[in-house]
């Protein structure tokens, strides 16, 4: 899905949430499952679980939003996925991770 997102990941237990925004989110979130990046933040905290996303109409908009979410607190986001996704399942489970 190759449009401008903000996404939030986490790790298994739940307990560290990462904000970041990409062009691609499949390919993104395949980086963040494979640790791709292997001394990034979310490699050293195994942060690969999808629990929110939101699609923006440019990558101004969804940096923009991005700082948003990273200016708040925890609260806020878990309040954000909590509205969207109450279980805190893997939105990416059942993608299928192929490229060009």
């Amino acid at each position: 899905m190759k449009k401008p997102c903000v996404y939030l990941i986490t790790n298994k237990n739940n307990t560290v949430i990462y904000t970041g925004v990409t062009s691609n989110i499949v390919r993104r979130v395949y980086q963040h499952k494979t640790k791709f990046y292997k001394g990034a933040f979310s490699a050293r905290y195994n942060c690969n679980k999808l629990v929110y996303f939101e699609e923006l109409n440019s990558m101004g908009l969804a940096i923009a939003r991005e700082k948003q979410l990273k200016a708040g607190n925890r609260k806020r986001k878990e309040a954000l996925i909590n509205m969207e996704n109450p279980e805190w399942k893997d939105l990416s489970d059942g993608w299928l991770f192929v490229f060009d």
